[in-house]
């Protein structure tokens, strides 16, 4: 990811509308014509700068309130939306593919929200500022997706719940972004926080979803590879999005086409 001009440490997805230099928060000028940097906008009144407009993780948090109220649906009188919503390999291949994406809203119970949802918290708060809204929420969906193949694919027919397949799609976009930065993992905290996590997914005892886990986490690498080396060039967020949507759908045609395969009569 490019660098800003005034400030080589620290990096930055926008530039200047003018001459094209990459520009951080604290040097972005709003003007009609878009971002311009110190040097282009040239400007004698007061101007609103993007350290007034810091970027919140707002794709996170409405994440968040998301699965919060369909828990709360799930367990208001009627266990309909659980019975509507849950992945589960038999209904994917009766055609009901969007399982594959509800039962990511779904958990197993109060802690299995909490979980979860401060664990995106923390990612979010770490990822989207950095990403942008548009190729964060790409980014979540496409490791979604790719959680619940790997869980039909290795346990097809056990009900799986739980955002945690895109929490480990999150997960993997840290450490490929510490990475590319030259940010020692294990000192961060990111690698022990994998290390731990897989270790809680293969333990036996625990019903978690390993499919899930592995699926999320190789899409959410992959999706980051290709999201961290579109911004190197700093283009629109929309390459990114393309290829985050062409893993969510080949993810979704997979799952279809596998449990399609196997359950057919």
């Amino acid at each position: 990811m490019a660098v800003c001009y005034r400030h080589p440490d620290r990096e930055t997805g926008v530039s200047c509308s003018n001459c094209g230099n990459p520009i951080c928060p604290d040097c972005m000028t709003a003007t009609p014509v878009g971002m311009r940097c110190p040097d282009c906008s040239k400007q004698r009144t007061q101007v609103r700068t993007m350290r007034s407009m810091a970027v919140e993780p707002t794709v996170a948090y409405v994440l968040i309130a998301v699965n919060v109220l369909m828990y709360f649906g799930q367990n208001a009188g009627s266990n309909s939306v659980y019975r509507d919503f849950v992945l589960y390999g038999p209904l994917v291949a009766d055609g009901e593919w969007w399982r594959l994406l509800t039962a990511g809203f779904l958990h197993g119970g109060m802690f299995h929200l909490l979980l979860n949802m401060y664990a995106l918290f923390i990612l979010g708060r770490m990822l989207e500022p950095a990403l942008g809204h548009v190729r964060f929420a790409a980014l979540y969906f496409a490791s979604l997706l790719a959680g619940s193949f790997g869980a039909v694919l290795l346990s097809p027919e056990t009900p799986v719940v739980g955002a945690s397949t895109a929490i480990f799609g999150l997960l993997g976009a840290a450490i490929v972004m510490a990475r590319n930065r030259g940010i020692d993992l294990m000192a961060s905290g990111l690698g022990p926080v994998l290390i731990i996590n897989l270790a809680i997914t293969f333990f036996p005892g625990f019903h978690i979803s390993i499919g899930g886990h592995l699926g999320g986490l190789v899409g959410g690498v992959i999706a980051t590879i290709a999201i961290e080396a579109l911004a190197a060039r700093r283009r629109s967020p929309v390459p990114a999005v393309l290829v985050c949507a062409a893993i969510a759908v080949a993810s979704v045609v997979a799952a279809v086409a596998f449990t399609s395969a196997k359950f057919s009569v």
